[in-house]
């Protein structure tokens, strides 16, 4: 066994289009290598900071993560799992092994799919685009396409009864 403390840059490209670790940040792998039958079993942690965009205002977000890792990475002479194609298999291929694919496994599934900044985010005016965070009352008078006909009616009407009772007004004088 062999106990693997150290920090390496980040690979680029984990996570998705709103999250995920800062390509070249410092990661923090915290892994037990143990020889087995099979091959070596990689069990451990990884450590790294996440930043992103809250998915409904834009607003940045960022925290720590720890990703639970724990792997079996085959020997190259393994043929147990050779014919199924539905197993991912990783293996030792002269002597060094690859977390990389583990690594990616384990933070993207992890990862939120629309983050947040808070579990009330009220997110963005689809308006105006100002953040609803900021002005919860905030709200515009949208009138339905359809209903704009009836409105400028009822406006007609309106303004033809203020009319009337103006030229009645003159009329009675």
């Amino acid at each position: 066994m062999h106990i693997l403390n150290e920090q390496v840059p980040a690979p680029t490209d984990v996570g998705n289009a709103l999250i995920g670790i800062r390509g070249g940040s410092e990661l923090d792998l915290d892994l037990r290598l143990e020889s087995v039958h099979e091959g070596i079993l990689v069990s451990g942690t990884a450590t790294a900071q996440i930043a992103g965009e809250c998915g409904r205002c834009l607003e940045p977000i960022e925290y720590d993560f720890e990703a639970d890792i724990q792997e079996l990475f085959y020997y190259e002479e393994s043929e147990e799992f050779e014919d199924d194609d539905d197993v991912d298999q990783y293996w030792v291929v002269d002597d060094l092994i690859d977390i990389d694919p583990v690594l990616r496994g384990a933070v993207v599934t992890a990862l939120p799919f629309q983050p947040v900044c808070k579990k009330d985010c009220l997110g963005l005016c689809s308006e105006c685009g100002i953040s609803l965070n900021d002005d919860p009352e905030h709200q515009h008078e949208i009138l339905d396409p359809r209903w704009a006909a009836l409105a400028q009616l009822s406006d007609n009407v309106a303004s033809d009864a203020t009319n009337d009772k103006t030229s009645f007004k003159r009329e009675e004088k």
